[in-house]
C-alpha cells in the first residue's frame, strides 16, 4: 500500500461506522468496470423471494453473530 493510501486508510477508520459502511460500498462499487443491466432487477426478484420465505416461515433468520460464527467455523 502506498503512503498516501496508508494515510487515507488511517482516516478512513476514524469515521464512525455507518460512514465506513458507505465508504467501503462507494469503493467497491468503483472497482466495476461493467454493468449488468439485469442485475436490479435479478437482485429485487431475489429480494421479494426471500421477503416471501421469512414471512410465511420457512425460513428462520438468524442472529448476525451467530451466522458470523457458522461462516468464520466453516
Amino acid at each position: 500500500m502506498t503512503p498516501e493510501a496508508d494515510r487515507v486508510l488511517q482516516e478512513a477508520l476514524r469515521l464512525p461506522p455507518e460512514a465506513r459502511a458507505a465508504l467501503a460500498g462507494s469503493l467497491i462499487d468503483s472497482l466495476d468496470e461493467t454493468v449488468d443491466p439485469d442485475a436490479e432487477q435479478a437482485w429485487a426478484a431475489e429480494i421479494q423471494r426471500r421477503s416471501r420465505e421469512l414471512a410465511s416461515g420457512r425460513v428462520k433468520p438468524v442472529p448476525w453473530s451467530e451466522a458470523r460464527r457458522r461462516i468464520v467455523e466453516g
